[in-house]
């Protein structure tokens, strides 16, 4: 991959119109306030089942005291937390990316920690995670880590995502479902046809999108996921489909997803916050320094790659990302990620990053940290507007994050194919990543497939010896199962 600099020949962007251009160069990254805004709306459509989701996950979630978490508490505070940190994001590090609770950490902690300690004390070991992350990005040594990845990986770690957030679409559509035996796992629709209502208007909006953004028509993702949800709205206002899954059970194989697309009821209600500040340290002494420090592990470790990794990914997506993949304000926007982490456990929404979903916004054309004041205000907005937020079906959503995930796929240009000491590792970060529901895990599967193979084939002295030290972590964070049942 090459680089230009500017010439006196090469076109150059118009002199910033004012403060507020200057603050979020928006002029200088080739934008638009209208640009800005759409895409900024645009990100926040497709990211807003958070705020449906999310409560889904941490309320089914019975912690060792046989305590739960409110559903309509957890929807207020995940969006608060969302529109703060997007907001926060976006003045100090100036880039679109948008933040809301982690969809791996969340499962994390409903399956696996609350099993052990209160929530209250599960928000403790968030916090202590957030503080683990902010102590790393403040001394440089999580920007050191970043840098020290080769510029193959990461645009293998881009190509990854790209897969990955299709792979969320294709599932979140029904168009991908498990089929619940050995082999194969996964399969078309339902009982191997797209036959549901519901995936017939993901594929609709999937095409018309498509067809929008190939004739490069200005705002296409968001007229796309506009048209897909007003036909959504006609459709089950005729039919009356209803949801899929209520109360944890499949009702309605032919229903909708996460969201059905109606108003029922009064759109706007007020924030119940009382989930803000409930929080204990008490989990180091209920199950032991060692056990505990094994969940903070694990927790780092999720939080620190699945970051890094969506960051390459969106920044290499807007061509903010020089040759060797760094990108402007690059360690003010690892530290305000981990102060995510800390508001989120503070708030017990659950540790907040940045949202692959942001790359529906970038597609749109947001490119600076203005489109995240869009965002953020509107998820802060969403509290109050719950009902009409979950408007937007999760299939017509879906199809946004496919395209999103098509357009990351070009990066796969850059990468060179020709060295197999390259061409494994990078197989196995953009292959392991959607397979295992997980970017951390195809960056480890990246990084020790790296140092492992590059070094036995004679070039051991091209790596940094810190990509040695995050592969054996990574060994590490792999085989955690076992060890954590020794600490246990």
């Amino acid at each position: 991959m090459t680089t230009t600099t500017p010439t006196a020949d090469a076109p150059q962007h118009p002199a910033p119109k004012n403060a507020f251009d200057r603050f979020f160069e928006i002029t200088a990254r080739g934008s638009t306030v209208g640009t800005e805004i759409r895409g900024g709306i645009v990100t926040f459509v497709t990211m807003a089942y958070i705020v449906i989701l999310n409560p889904i996950i941490l309320s089914s979630g019975v912690d060792v005291d046989g305590n739960q978490l409110g559903f309509a508490q957890l929807s207020a505070v995940t969006g608060l937390t969302a529109g703060v940190m997007t907001i926060l994001f976006g003045l100090v590090a100036r880039l679109p990316f948008g933040f809301a609770a982690g969809l791996g950490i969340n499962s994390f902690l409903a399956v696996s920690v609350v099993g052990q300690v209160t929530w209250p004390e599960a928000m403790g070991l968030v916090i202590v995670n957030g503080l683990v992350i902010v102590l790393l990005a403040a001394t440089g040594l999580r920007r050191m880590i970043f840098t020290a990845v080769p510029m193959q990986l990461k645009l293998a770690i881009t190509v990854g995502i790209g897969l990955f957030i299709a792979f969320i679409g294709f599932v979140d559509a029904g168009f991908v479902t498990a089929t619940g035996v050995a082999s194969p796992p996964v399969g078309l629709g339902a009982g191997g046809s797209v036959a549901t209502v519901p995936s017939l208007v993901f594929i609709l909006t999937l095409l018309i999108t498509g067809v929008l953004v190939a004739r490069k028509v200005k705002g296409g993702i968001l007229i796309g996921l506009v048209s897909g949800t007003v036909l959504a709205v006609v459709i089950e206002a005729i039919w009356n489909l209803g949801p899929k899954i209520a109360n944890g059970e499949l009702v309605n194989p032919n229903g909708w997803g996460l969201s059905v697309p109606e108003l029922s009821g009064s759109p706007v209600s007020l924030p119940d916050l009382s989930l803000v500040g409930q929080v204990s340290f008490g989990s180091f002494e209920r199950i032991g320094v060692l056990a505990a420090l094994m969940l903070v592990f694990t927790l780092v470790f999720t939080n620190f790659f699945d970051a890094m990794g969506t960051m390459t990914g969106l920044s290499k997506e807007a061509d903010l990302a020089d040759a060797k993949g760094d990108f402007p304000r690059i360690k003010s926007a690892l530290v305000v990620e981990g102060v995510g982490a800390v508001a989120g456990g503070f708030t017990s929404g659950s540790s907040n990053t940045v949202f692959i979903e942001s790359g529906a916004g970038i597609g749109e054309g947001a490119r600076t940290g203005f489109a995240n004041l869009v965002t953020g205000a509107l998820f802060l907005l969403a509290m109050f507007f719950t009902p009409l937020v979950s408007i937007v079906p999760t299939e017509v959503a879906a199809a946004a994050l496919v395209i999103v995930g098509a357009l990351m796929m070009a990066q796969i240009k850059y990468i060179d194919f020709s060295d197999f000491s390259v061409l494994l590792p990078v197989f196995l970060a953009v292959t392991v990543m959607p397979l295992t529901y997980s970017i951390a895990n195809g960056i480890g599967a990246g990084f020790i497939a790296w140092v492992v193979v590059r070094s036995l084939a004679g070039k051991a002295r091209e790596i940094s010896p810190l990509l040695w030290i995050v592969a054996a972590g990574f060994l590490l964070y792999f085989a955690r199962g076992p060890v954590e049942a020794l600490f246990a």
